[in-house]
């Protein structure tokens, strides 16, 4: 198998999305149902009428982001043929993608899945008082780079690597005084540009412990089964099946730092050379181009990418 299947993070998120292939389809139309039944409230709503405010905040953003992922996951089973372990040769998602993905495996139920990352999104925006915590992207700094700015500008404070995206872009999270001084440092060194970003709280560093035992307690309650296909860790950019590792390093990537890059380029050394971007947007698509030399992103996220991705799929059976 040449595919793999990935399921994009926050920052994907925009009013309306998912709507046409509700409209279009039942088989995405049973996902958000399931979706607002789980939450025991009508997500959809806020989803496709806004305002983006709302949809923005994590608890939010974080289960509709599933939402539309495995909603578009549902259409290419129904209508494209797709099948997650006979296809994929990995699953992978990026922070809360990492929840998609193994939605999408068969390794959590949807409901499940929505329940947690509602959690998950509230237990991260309670971890640290609004305006304590900042994240930052540094462009044009390779990871190595990007550590050692993070470690300088520190000075007894938390300011760590959070998501190495590739490409040369990694963000940096932790005290806000500290992400501030990584600016300035980062400019130094030769960053081609370093500014801080609209988030609400500080995603990925060790200001989310408490979120991170949160999210121990919200797992230790819920099923989970080996994956039909090996998840490519976030932590570990490496597969992984067994659940209770799943279970284990789902805790760990609350403070961890996401590993997309290592794990794009891992995917891309065992054979996969096309990597479906199953959601909404196209930010995974992009990052893929950049890690893995020849290797193409298909981003499926609505009714008229049905048809090229179907495509995409035959072509990767046949390599």
């Amino acid at each position: 198998m040449t595919a793999a299947f990935t399921f994009p993070g926050q920052g994907s998120q925009a009013v309306g999305m998912g709507k046409a292939l509700a409209e279009a389809f039942p088989a995405a139309r049973a996902v958000f149902d399931e979706v607002d039944a789980a939450l025991g409230e009508k997500l959809t709503v806020i989803m496709w009428d806004g305002p983006a405010e709302t949809l923005q905040l994590t608890e939010n953003a974080q289960p509709a982001l599933m939402a539309v992922s495995l909603a578009a996951l549902r259409v290419l089973e129904s209508e494209a043929g797709f099948s997650v372990g006979r296809d994929a040769a990995f699953v992978a998602g990026h922070s809360l993608g990492e929840y998609s993905a193994l939605a999408a495996a068969g390794s959590l139920s949807v409901s499940d899945t929505a329940r947690l990352l509602r959690t998950r999104g509230l237990a991260m925006q309670r971890a640290v008082p609004v305006g304590v915590g900042a994240m930052a992207a540094l462009l044009g700094l390779d990871y190595e780079a990007a550590v050692a700015v993070a470690e300088q500008a520190a000075q007894g404070q938390v300011c760590q690597a959070a998501n190495d995206n590739g490409g040369g872009q990694v963000v940096v999270s932790g005290d806000k005084a500290a992400v501030e001084r990584a600016l300035d440092i980062a400019k130094a060194k030769g960053a081609k540009h370093a500014m801080l970003l609209p988030v609400s709280a500080p995603f990925h560093c060790r200001l989310m412990q408490p979120a991170a035992d949160a999210m121990a307690d919200a797992l230790a309650g819920v099923a989970i089964r080996p994956p039909a296909s090996p998840l490519v860790s976030n932590v570990l950019a490496a597969p992984i099946v067994d659940p209770e590792e799943i279970r284990r390093r789902l805790i760990e990537q609350v403070t961890g730092t996401v590993r997309w890059r290592e794990s794009v380029a891992y995917m891309a050394s065992h054979g996969v050379t096309r990597f479906f971007e199953i959601g909404a947007g196209k930010v995974l698509s992009g990052l893929v181009k950049r890690i893995a030399d020849g290797a193409v992103g298909i981003s499926v996220g609505g009714p008229n990418d049905i048809a090229s991705a179907k495509q995409a799929l035959a072509a990767a059976q046949t390599a």
